[in-house]
């Protein structure tokens, strides 16, 4: 029970690491609170939460939106009392294979909205709660795509090169406050979102998704194996780990 007692809020909680995070940190103890525009797929996971005896909400949160990032942290407050741990998963890829002259403007702020401004926001009102915690954490998850590697996408590369910034930043400004600030920086994780971009970059190549899909899912790393990695960095056991974590 790495996690027990702990409340823990996790944005993009619905599916892929967020709902993987979810569903094992509320293993592991932690009352959690599930973020997401996935009301189906929150659903699913509060499902499993519940059924193996864990505790969870759902909050519907659209992340670029102040008020709901501000609401959703103010839920988690009124049910469980505090928050500890932050988990920003929320995240979209968009204009994979597309030349800076092809990537419109509107995807390109879709996704920096999401994956960077998205982050501020959940940061911005869960930390006068966090303030008030012992031990708090903030995990943030970057890319080795736009921190390590290329990615098929430039906006989905700068949001989490800026993402990576943004982290190392905020754990320069929190340190004084005890709050422990950690990026996660997964390479090629068997997500919904992964998934589809194989298939996006196949088509992009003249290749059968269909087959691009099933070859990367043999190599694909499991989104609970990630999961269990964060579930590590919310607790206290890993008070003397910091900075950027990179995983295959």
């Amino acid at each position: 029970m790495l996690l027990e007692n702990r409340v823990a809020v996790i944005t993009g909680g619905a599916r892929g690491i967020g709902g993987a995070a979810a569903i094992t940190f509320a293993r592991e103890g932690a009352k959690v609170v599930i973020a997401d525009m996935l009301a189906n797929e929150a659903e699913e996971t509060l499902t499993t939460i519940r059924r193996n005896g864990g505790e969870a909400i759902f909050v519907r949160t659209d992340v670029t939106r102040d008020a709901d990032c501000a609401a959703l942290m103010q839920a988690a407050v009124d049910r469980f009392g505090g928050i500890d741990v932050l988990v920003c998963s929320a995240g979209i890829l968009r204009g994979a294979c597309l030349m800076a002259d092809e990537l419109d403007e509107a995807t390109f702020d879709a996704v920096v909205a999401v994956n960077l401004k998205g982050d501020y926001l959940a940061v911005h009102n869960a930390l006068p709660h966090l303030r008030r915690a012992r031990n708090a954490v903030v995990i943030l998850m970057a890319s080795e795509a736009g921190v390590e590697v290329p990615s098929s996408s430039l906006a989905y590369g700068a949001s989490k090169g800026g993402v990576h910034g943004f982290a190392m930043t905020l754990a320069a400004q929190l340190k004084p406050l005890g709050i422990r600030v950690h990026d996660v920086v997964p390479s090629a994780v068997a997500t919904p979102m992964k998934i589809e971009n194989v298939a996006d970059r196949a088509r992009a190549a003249g290749q059968s998704p269909e087959e691009a899909v099933a070859q990367a899912k043999a190599t694909l790393v499991d989104p609970f194996a990630i999961a269990r990695i964060l579930a590590f960095l919310a607790s206290t056991d890993a008070d003397c780990v910091r900075g950027t974590v990179f995983t295959r």
